[in-house]
């Protein structure tokens, strides 16, 4: 079981690098982007990329360079600030998504099956 799911991790990592590329992202800026679907702190972002803190900011500061991601503080954390894509960061999102869908590793499996997939593998992180 344990190869199986990290074949599939492997398959969709290379998938998301591989179209990545087509718009000049990294395989982490397009995981990153991928993940911002409202705005979020850094702590969060790193946590749905799976990586350090530190990761998920040298990504965002990347993503900010070229205009996609902005930083606005956080309306209930004086403290915090959060990641807001920007009008082009949304259309990039958009179009990115778009890509990954198209023959992507879940492809073989009908909408149904790659719910159930999701339920189960939820089951299984979730203690």
């Amino acid at each position: 079981m344990c190869g199986l799911v990290n074949a599939l991790a492997r398959r969709i990592e290379t998938h998301v690098r591989e179209r990545a590329a087509a718009f000049g992202l990294t395989g982490p800026q397009a995981i990153a982007l991928r993940e911002l679907s409202g705005p979020m702190t850094l702590r969060e972002l790193a946590e749905r990329m799976s990586c350090e803190p530190s990761n998920a900011t040298f990504v965002s500061d990347r993503l900010e360079e070229q205009g996609l991601v902005e930083r606005r503080p956080h309306p209930r954390d004086r403290r915090a600030k959060q990641l807001v894509l920007t009008p082009k960061g949304t259309e990039l999102r958009e179009r990115l998504l778009a890509l990954l869908a198209e023959e992507s590793p879940l492809s073989p499996l009908s909408e149904r099956e790659q719910a159930d997939l999701h339920a189960l593998l939820g089951r299984a992180v979730v203690r």
